[in-house]
């Protein structure tokens, strides 16, 4: 009976795994801790744009050296602009023209000044300093000007005896006005330092168009010639001169995340 109490008190006694001296010594391990850093914001690398302000004044070459290979033809126009947003012009054109026109049966001249009041916007997105413009606009134009009937043949149906004589008239009408609408588009190029060149085409459409009795307005200064009609085409050819008021600077901020720190 002894030899089998002794038995089953070895079989339930618990087995235990010894423990070595080293590895209570052994400490342990440190635990890794991350620690997010704050964004910091960083100026590019690129250097900034800047834009520059100011008040550019020109004149239309078109008008000026028409006058050498058109007899018929006297005219000047000044162009100018002005800055007002990073893509908005203020625009503004004035002049006087001269013009005789000559039809089959009909000659007349048309004598006055205009002006055009506007905006242009620019389209052109340019690099670094660089300040060329592809824009869109429109003007509103206003004409004061007279018209002389210089001389006309009346039809003849049946010109069995010939044709009727041209019958000089002289006759002058003043105090007339015009005003209209134009769509403008147009290019202009830096060349050198403040110089630019551009030239634009307009179509205009007559708003009020004040004419003498029994007789038409052929042309128009500012509008050119109506073409029987209430639209009109224009073209100028221009060179001008930036005067620099003030500059703007832009500065882009790129947010750069830098690497977490390991602890």
């Amino acid at each position: 009976m002894c030899l089998i109490n002794a038995q089953e008190t070895t079989k339930t006694k618990p087995e235990t795994t010894p423990i070595t001296r080293t590895e209570e010594l052994l400490p342990e391990p440190p635990k890794k801790v991350t620690k997010a850093l704050p964004v910091e914001k960083k100026k590019d690398s690129i250097p900034p744009k800047t834009y520059r302000y100011g008040l550019r004044v020109g004149v239309d070459l078109f008008k000026l050296t028409r006058a050498f290979y058109d007899p018929n033809y006297k005219g000047v126009e000044f162009t100018g602009d002005y800055r007002i947003t990073k893509k908005y012009y203020l625009a503004a054109e004035i002049g006087n023209e001269n013009k005789t026109t000559e039809d089959v049966r009909l000659s007349s001249t048309a004598k006055g000044t205009y002006i055009k009041a506007g905006f242009d916007y620019n389209a052109y997105e340019n690099w670094l300093d660089m300040e060329n413009i592809i824009s869109i606009g429109m003007r509103y134009g206003a004409s004061t000007f007279s018209q002389q009937l210089n001389s006309y043949k009346i039809y003849n149906p049946n010109p069995y005896w010939g044709e009727v004589p041209v019958i000089s008239a002289g006759d002058k009408f003043n105090g007339l006005t015009a005003s209209w609408l134009e769509v403008v588009a147009g290019v202009k190029a830096k060349v050198i330092n403040n110089v630019f060149v551009g030239f634009s085409l307009q179509m205009k459409m007559l708003i009020s168009n004040k004419q003498p009795d029994n007789f038409e307005n052929l042309y128009i200064p500012g509008f050119n010639r109506t073409y029987n009609g209430n639209f009109g085409v224009g073209f100028n050819y221009s060179v001008s001169y930036l005067i620099p008021i003030y500059k703007k600077k832009v500065v882009s901020e790129t947010p750069i995340l830098k690497t977490p720190e390991v602890k």
